[in-house]
């Protein structure tokens, strides 16, 4: 793809000096060359992407996930046999994405086999932005950093975490939401001897869906919007 597009642009290289580009070429600079240069220019141009809507001092909706990507076969076995999972053979994609200006302001390819949360908490929190991420990020001691940077987030809690429900707030009755709750966790201790830093209170939302049986259960630090904004 990338010897194509360049070399679809011919007429405009003679201002760079170059020519033609070939593929034996480009791999053999690949395999030589270190990509570091490339994923720093990546990620500042990234960066640049939100500086007008944090001037204008809008508020930031990021959405994290990732996508596993399959490669596998002559050429791909022999760098991603060993960072398979059960799933997939091949690489993952990880991405934040600013919902303000439809735009990614980070990314990362990782093996498969490399957990969501483990390139989550290397993302740097911003003060006053709303993050969103699903359960593959669940991890009471980054929620708590979250918490501490001032920002908020959504996810979902896993069907066997231990709550104590403190107080139950009101919803109305034609309302998608079903409950909404103020809890903490009540194990000090998740797992693996892991102590769970996050004390302070939670709000945890549960909302009907019509499209499956089941309804989502929602976690979050925001404990002053509506259970509808929330919800959406």
């Amino acid at each position: 793809m990338i010897e194509a597009a360049y070399n679809s642009q011919k007429r405009h290289h003679y201002h760079l000096g170059t020519g033609q580009l070939r593929r034996s070429t480009l791999a053999d600079a690949n395999s030589k060359r270190s990509s570091e240069p490339f994923s720093a220019a990546a990620q500042a141009l990234m960066g640049q992407v939100n500086r007008t809507v944090r001037q204008e001092g809008k508020d930031l909706l990021y959405l994290l996930d990732s996508s596993s990507i399959s490669l596998k076969g002559p050429g791909f076995d022999q760098w991603t046999h060993d960072g398979q999972t059960r799933n997939t053979q091949g690489i993952k994609l990880h991405m934040l994405y600013a919902k303000s200006t439809e735009a990614p302001v980070f990314s990362q390819f990782s093996p498969a086999n490399v957990n969501d949360i483990t390139v989550g908490r290397e993302l740097s929190i911003e003060p006053g932005a709303v993050y969103v991420f699903d359960k593959g990020y669940c991890d009471f001691n980054w929620w708590s950093e979250i918490d501490h940077q001032g920002a908020l987030f959504v996810t979902r809690f896993k069907k066997n975490t231990a709550l104590k429900v403190e107080q139950s707030l009101p919803v109305a009755a034609d309302s998608v939401v079903l409950s909404d709750e103020l809890v903490r966790f009540s194990n000090k201790h998740p797992g693996a001897r892991r102590r769970n830093l996050y004390t302070q209170p939670l709000r945890r939302v549960i909302v009907h869906r019509p499209d499956k049986k089941t309804p989502i259960i929602l976690a979050t630090n925001d404990l002053e919007s509506a259970a509808e904004l929330i919800a959406q």
